[in-house]
Parts: structure tokens; C-alpha cells; sequence
């Protein structure tokens, strides 16, 4: 009797033992997947910055209040400071000037109580040369490598900046970042964008990177879906889901939004909406930001990561309110502008 009672206890043991060795892979695999940091190329910085240097540019100068025109029938707010000038620039806490490019922002309500949308809008023009840069968190290509928005601008000298499609999340895409292919999986319809100045949706599935390269694509994102193109709203958003990721969801309902349009060659819009936020801003629909994208007039524009992750950064500064509290998400990458 003792005898069988001591061989049912070590099967009970052993059983236990089992479990919590599967278990504990289970928990490591999803640490590995979703939290350990895996560097894969280590980034050298863009040398088009000189790091560390006074460039005559200070954030949260000025004060005062002004109300604009909006592309709807929202208000329009924000601060106009009394212009900042430098040998290089000219700025307040919405707007910079320089000899090639003109950075405005504007921040729009529209609705109220429950319906209520809060966004900012940044439009962006480039006289002679396309000054749109891309960064990495930490200088890193990999998985769960990830600093907030503002971290990874501040560290490049970045004038603005907004969250980029958070690639780290994934293991599959087209990652083209200033020229240089990273990853080449192709998965959904990505976002080109070209040395002319220009930017289109594609196919990634359809057009190779060596095609992309050739036709002088300078930055290659994965996201989307795709909201504006040739200047028509591109489809129905009624279900659509980017990742096969664990904790995958549908993205068409409200939700806080990052996006860029082009409305002609070097004339770019940003938009980051809040959301999440009852009394503040619910968010966008993806229909909402395909429209507001058209209104605004851009003939090209593409979804990038949202939710937490939406960040608008100008001179110093988060310009928006992640979530309604004031706390960034990190994300994998950027899309900036340094001073010209």
C-alpha cells in the first residue's frame, strides 16, 4: 500500500513538474517575442545632423492665443508666439521657417461631450529638398526595441516629428528607413516614399524592393491600410486588421490616429488624432480619417500606428495628449525633420 502511494505521489510530481516546465516556456517565448530586446543591426545616426551643436532653436518660446479656420466646421486653436528669429530660422510654438522648409500646426476640436475630436494638423512644404528623415528607437533595428516618440526626435535634433508604423511589433513587411532595406517580407499594402518628394501606396507583394529602390524610394513603411489615393478615398474600412500578432484586433472604429498625406510633390500633412479620452476626443474612424485626409487636400495618404503610440513632437515639445493623459507610448521608429 505505501508502496503505491509513493508511485502515485512521484507520477503527481512529476506531472507538476511538467506543467510548470511548459508553462514556463510558454511565458519565456512570449517574453522573447513581445518583450526581449533583440538588436538586429546596430544604426549609425544620419550624419545630415551635427549633433550636439547650438542650433539656435529653443522650444516653448512666446505666449498668447489664436483661433483659425478649420478644414470642417471644428475650431481651430493653438499658440502664436512673437516670431523667434536666428541666423537659420525663423519659429514660434506652432510654426518654423527656414531657407527650405515651412512647418504649421494647428490644433482643431469638433464635436462636444462624447462626440467630441481633438487633432492636430501639421502642414509641411520643402522648397528645394525632401527633409524627411526616419529614425530607429536606441539606434536599433530589431524587436521590442522601443523609446518614446520625443526621445528618439530630441536625440536626432529633430524640429518635428510624429510615431512611425511601430515595425518592431511585427516579423514581416517591407522596411526601407533612408535607403536602406531592413526587411523585406512582404505582407500588405505598404507606403512608399520617393526621393522626387512624392509618396504612394503599393502592393508589397506586387513590386520587390530592388523595383523600389530603382524608382528612388527613400523610405518604405508597413502598416496602413492605405486611406487617399490618386486623390479618392481608397476603399472600405468597415473590418480591417494589419497583424496576425497574439492580441490582433480590428482598427476601423474610433481610435486615437497617426497619418501622412502628400498633397503635391514636397507638400506633406500630418495628422496625430487623440483619442480614448471621454470629453476630450473619442478618436477617429478610419472612414473619419480617410475624409479628413481628402478634405485637407492630399491626392496620397496612408494609416500608420495609432493608439498609444500616436505622438506629435515639435521643437522641444509633445504637441498632442497620447490617450488623454500625457503619457507616450515607446515605439519602435520615426518620421522627423531636422532643421535644413
Amino acid at each position: 500500500m505505501v508502496t503505491i502511494f509513493r508511485t502515485r505521489k512521484s507520477k503527481i510530481h512529476t506531472t507538476i513538474t511538467v506543467i510548470l516546465l511548459i508553462v514556463a516556456a510558454i511565458l519565456y517565448k512570449l517574453a522573447d517575442r513581445y518583450l526581449i530586446e533583440h538588436v538586429e543591426v546596430k544604426v549609425t545616426p544620419n550624419t545630415s545632423i551635427t549633433q550636439g551643436t547650438d542650433t539656435g532653436i529653443s522650444s516653448g518660446s512666446g505666449s498668447g492665443t489664436s483661433s483659425n479656420s478649420t478644414p470642417d466646421s471644428g475650431t481651430s486653436s493653438g499658440t502664436t508666439a512673437s516670431a523667434t528669429t536666428s541666423s537659420d530660422a525663423e519659429y514660434d510654438d506652432w510654426n518654423y521657417k527656414d531657407d527650405n522648409e515651412t512647418i504649421s500646426i494647428k490644433k482643431v476640436e469638433t464635436g462636444s461631450g462624447s462626440d467630441m475630436i481633438t487633432y492636430y494638423v501639421a502642414d509641411v512644404t520643402f522648397n528645394s529638398k525632401t527633409n524627411l528623415l526616419t529614425a530607429f528607437a536606441k539606434d536599433s533595428f530589431g524587436t521590442n526595441i522601443t523609446q518614446n516618440t520625443s526621445t528618439i526626435a530630441a536625440n536626432n535634433n529633430a524640429v518635428f516629428a510624429i510615431n512611425g508604423d511601430y515595425y518592431g511589433f511585427r516579423s514581416d513587411g517591407v522596411v526601407i528607413r533612408n535607403g536602406t532595406v531592413y526587411r523585406d517580407q512582404p505582407a500588405r499594402i505598404g507606403l512608399a516614399m520617393f526621393n522626387d518628394g512624392t509618396m504612394k501606396s503599393y502592393d508589397e507583394e506586387e513590386t520587390s524592393t530592388d523595383d523600389l529602390l530603382a524608382q528612388g524610394v527613400t523610405n518604405a513603411f508597413s502598416f496602413g491600410p492605405a486611406l487617399v489615393t490618386d486623390g479618392e478615398i481608397a476603399g472600405d474600412f468597415s473590418h480591417v486588421e494589419i497583424d496576425k500578432n497574439f492580441g490582433n484586433r480590428s482598427i476601423q472604429n474610433s481610435n486615437p490616429r497617426t497619418g501622412i498625406g502628400m498633397i503635391s510633390a514636397n507638400h506633406y500633412v500630418f495628422v496625430v488624432v487623440d483619442g480614448r479620452s471621454a470629453g476630450y476626443s473619442r478618436g477617429m474612424t478610419l472612414t473619419e480619417f480617410a475624409d479628413l485626409f481628402k478634405e485637407l487636400g492630399a491626392t496620397e495618404a496612408y494609416n500608420l500606428d495609432g493608439g498609444g503610440s500616436s505622438t506629435m513632437y515639435f521643437m522641444g515639445r509633445v504637441v498632442n495628449n497620447p490617450l488623454g493623459k500625457g503619457n507616450e507610448r515607446g515605439v519602435s521608429d520615426i518620421i522627423y525633420i531636422p532643421q535644413s
